[in-house]
């Protein structure tokens, strides 16, 4: 931008710190522990939705694409993770490989990848 047309943006070089990051993980944590075992997974996935959905909204103005993969993944692998622990003993061959992250997104699932926004020019 500089080099073209003499301005600055700032708000390209923006994207959730170490300490957001690590709250959103524990919120999903906490959501998505060894006690919500019983619980069906769109009651689950349910919860979730709100708090990816604002968090996303909050940083989706910068560079974010990353951690956006980043929490993406890490959610539909503490989700497969639920499920595992919920099959105990009669988990399947196969079945854990059926449970990926298109899966959960077809469960209701929202996905944070895709949804940066820049701002439009003044």
């Amino acid at each position: 931008m500089w080099e073209k047309y003499r301005m600055r943006r700032f708000y390209l070089h923006r994207w959730p710190s170490q300490a957001a990051m690590k709250r959103l993980r524990t919120k999903v944590h906490e959501r998505t522990d060894r006690r919500r075992t019983g619980t069906d997974i769109r009651d689950v996935i349910a919860e979730l939705n709100p708090i990816l959905r604002g968090w996303g909204a909050y940083f989706r103005t910068g560079n974010a694409a990353r951690k956006f993969i980043q929490i993406d993944r890490y959610v539909a692998w503490r989700l497969r993770g639920l499920m595992v622990r919920k099959r105990g003993r009669n988990l399947r061959a196969g079945q854990l490989d059926r449970w990926t992250e298109e899966w959960f997104n077809g469960h209701g699932l929202h996905r944070l990848r895709g949804t940066i926004r820049y701002p439009k020019a003044a």
